[in-house]
């Protein structure tokens, strides 16, 4: 599942700084560890570089983004469950999902006005409930 990146209408990327996403990928971290114990696959967070050349490329390597506008991770479970995050500083997602192999339950999940890394660790639980069921806290 490729990682989504839009932009709701209206919204300027340049400007919308309402989640520190340095900040969110610490709480991203944080549930890693819970999520691969309970037999989830983590991907690498990516991350788009806002002052980077159309098409703006993603990079694993957070030392390399000047001006960050998203990061991103992908999540995989049983039964080819996937969760797509990409949460941008503006404090909205792009969340995309299958829950099982015969696409009967997938789609996008509703992910605007994040207010915060917390806000958004917080919807990083409810997502990964929805998708892979309940996992406790996640960390």
């Amino acid at each position: 599942m490729a990682l989504a990146i839009g932009r709701p209408a209206g919204c300027n990327a340049h400007l919308d700084r309402i989640v520190d996403l340095d900040e969110a990928a610490v709480a991203l971290a944080e549930r890693t560890m819970g999520w691969t114990s309970a037999g989830l696959e983590v991907g690498r967070p990516t991350w788009r570089d806002a002052e980077a050349s159309w098409p703006q490329p993603l990079e694993i390597d957070r030392a390399r983004i000047r001006d960050p506008d998203s990061v991103g991770v992908v999540i995989s479970g049983p039964a080819e469950a996937v969760l797509s995050v990409v949460l941008f500083r503006g404090g909205w997602a792009d969340v995309d999902f299958v829950a099982d192999a015969d696409l009967d339950d997938a789609g996008c999940l509703p992910a605007s006005g994040i207010t915060s890394a917390s806000d958004f660790g917080t919807r990083l639980d409810q997502w990964v409930g929805r998708v892979f069921g309940s996992l406790g806290s996640g960390r």
